[in-house]
């Protein structure tokens, strides 16, 4: 997948970017086309010909209502065993896509209305909302802050909806 200079990407660990240039680097003995990506605070270098494992197109704006119902759909249950938990997270993290990130969030975030999350856990669903924010509001063509507001309200409409029926027996 070809990514044009000035094409809004988003980069699995650091979220969403810009393509800036195309370059030719050397990082190790042989030199190679790269693009370069302003992220947010820094700039990542993504081998052209290795992008389609690290790089993704924004998500369709046509497919927002599809990531909005998941994030109000009923959450999945998360390994008790937080060590555990987390790993299996960052599993679920690893391949990037928006699906994933709106999972996590939505899973994460009814831990927290169970009990208190770990810091660890809280971390996480942070960085995971905040990727998952910045990338709506791209798409939706609002700000950050009305991203944050609209995914704050599905999370809240899944609380009310799911609340009850994942709360641990007595």
């Amino acid at each position: 997948m070809a990514f044009e200079v000035g094409e809004w990407v988003v980069h699995p660990q650091h979220g969403v970017g810009r393509v800036t240039k195309l370059e030719t680097k050397q990082f190790g003995p042989a030199a190679r086309l790269y693009y370069e990506v302003a992220v947010p605070k820094s700039t990542v270098w993504v081998p052209v010909d290795s992008a389609a494992g690290a790089l993704r197109p924004l998500t369709a704006k046509r497919d927002l209502p599809r990531y909005g119902g998941l994030l109000k759909s009923k959450p999945k249950p998360v390994n008790k065993d937080h060590r555990q938990r987390r790993l299996e997270l960052i599993e679920r993290l690893q391949p990037g896509t928006f699906q994933a990130r709106c999972e996590v969030v939505r899973d994460l975030a009814a831990l927290g209305w169970i009990k208190p999350l770990s810091e660890p856990d809280a971390a996480l669903l942070r960085v995971t909302r905040d990727k998952l924010c910045q990338e709506w509001a791209m798409v939706q063509g609002v700000t950050l802050v009305e991203a944050m507001q609209e995914v704050e309200n599905l999370l809240r409409e899944a609380r009310q909806a799911h609340g009850e029926s994942i709360r641990p027996a007595a």
